[in-house]
């Protein structure tokens, strides 16, 4: 990194139950408990905060402001972010840069998505459609079926995987139960029953190899980060909480994309790579130093060739990956142990913050039953056709003045294990940590 550039940390992260898409809970309710959850884990009121950066795909122009405002009205920026599926860890990305660029000292990352039901659909007919050019490659290659769009797309890259390397539909199919076996974990997770192979198999078919429970579901949910400079953590004792953001790297589509008439390349393939070579570069590790991952499993054709690309195996060698039983428990990675996109869900805006906090728990020991082991260095991968991947890597902060690690302090900050236990806020919980600017008549009225 740039000398100019500081550290940053993790210091404070919260998430809601992601749920189906019913209408039932709007995002200023979904995205007050997920700050204010954040905002509990520092032991801070909203006032620490000195800019927002809010994700969120569909949605008004000013849905940020109106998400923070019940918060404090404390008149620093708010920024909205629109990334695709990525939008939240680029909601991380940003605020991250404003810590170590010395632009802020605290920052928070807001992501949430009050979705419908079914596959995503474009909503704009009158425009140029942001992935017409992915829509034209796939119709010129593989052809263009009536099976749900993105599904298609990764659907094909799996093919061309098995196509290409000896991978089959059956090392998909094992992802898939992966992936619903580690959510029986996560209270959060929209999902958390356990399946068998065959009835991952066997379950209805949506395009190719890929069955429904290889599917992401969409979802309602919100998820926020907190994070801050070393100065603020060690200035508010903060120090055996931070979690280190010790490289981060966003890429974006490369002439792979028109220019190999591939269908994995078409999935983004090359984002990822050149994403995964940065942070591993800006850390100085290899993949190999890394022991948990959570990866953009939007199908679980996407983690088969993202094993690849990320560089946890040799290229060619993902479903290898699968059958030595290295991508869970007691194998060389445990990937997803949330349970991924598949399982877990995926409200787009909020994914990459739920990514993060599934890792700063893990880091900070508190998961329990579904804790990996010997935890140094853990990964992120968070991408968006169109195209935009965020990779991110993590580590415990070694900071002035830590004494121990963190493995309890949930007990004085929550009085519950969030990492293992899911519950909402109460009124006492909200006013705890709201602005001390903010007036009687706001509280009244829950903006």
């Amino acid at each position: 990194m740039a000398n100019s550039q500081r550290k940053s940390y993790v210091i404070g992260v919260g998430m809601t139950n992601f749920i189906k898409p019913r209408g039932q809970v709007d995002y200023p309710v979904m995205a007050r408990e997920a700050v204010v959850k954040a905002l509990l884990d520092i032991e801070k009121t909203y006032d620490v905060i000195q800019q927002v950066y809010v994700g969120y795909c569909f949605g008004d122009s000013t849905c940020g402001q109106r998400a923070v405002y019940q918060l404090g009205m404390t008149q620093i920026p708010v920024i909205n972010v629109n990334n695709n599926c990525s939008t939240g860890s680029t909601a991380l990305y940003l605020a991250r840069q404003a810590v170590e660029f010395g632009i802020v000292d605290c920052a928070l990352a807001l992501g949430f998505e009050k979705m419908t039901s079914g596959s995503i659909a474009n909503y704009y007919k009158d425009r140029t459609n942001p992935l017409d050019t992915t829509v034209s490659l796939l119709s010129e290659t593989r052809g263009i079926t009536n099976s749900p769009f993105a599904a298609q797309i990764f659907g094909n890259a799996g093919i061309e995987y098995c196509e290409n390397y000896g991978a089959t539909a059956e090392h998909m199919a094992k992802i898939g139960e992966k992936n619903h076996r580690h959510s029986a974990n996560n209270p959060y997770a929209q999902f958390q029953n356990v399946y068998t192979l065959e009835q991952i198999k066997s379950s209805p078919q949506i395009f190719g190899p890929l069955t429904k429970l290889q599917c992401c579901p969409t979802s309602d949910g919100s998820a926020a980060v907190i994070v801050a400079s070393e100065k603020f953590v060690i200035e508010n004792n903060l120090q055996g909480q931070a979690i280190e953001i010790v490289a981060q790297a966003m890429a974006t589509d490369s002439p792979d994309l028109l220019e190999k008439r591939s269908s994995i390349e078409l999935a983004g393939a090359d984002m990822t790579r050149k994403a995964a070579k940065q942070v591993y570069e800006q850390a100085g590790i290899t993949a190999d130093d890394i022991q948990v991952v959570e990866l953009h499993d939007c199908f679980s054709s996407n983690e088969l060739i993202t094993y690849d690309a990320l560089g946890l195996c040799k290229p060619g060698q993902a479903h290898k990956l699968v059958d030595s039983n290295d991508v869970t428990y007691g194998g060389k990675y445990v990937i997803n142990p949330s349970g991924g996109l598949i399982s877990k869900g995926h409200p787009l805006g909020a994914t990459g913050l739920a990514q993060c906090a599934e890792l700063v728990w893990q880091l900070r020991g508190w998961c329990t039953n579904r804790q990996v082991p010997n935890l140094k260095y853990a990964l992120q991968h968070n991408i968006g056709l169109g195209g935009a991947v965020v990779v991110s890597v993590y580590k415990q902060a070694e900071l002035q003045g830590k004494n121990n690690d963190d493995k309890t302090g949930w007990k004085r900050r929550f009085g519950y294990n969030p990492a293992i236990e899911s519950r909402g806020i109460t009124e006492q919980d909200f006013r705890k940590v709201c602005s001390k600017q903010i007036s009687e008549y706001l509280l009244a009225a829950k903006l």
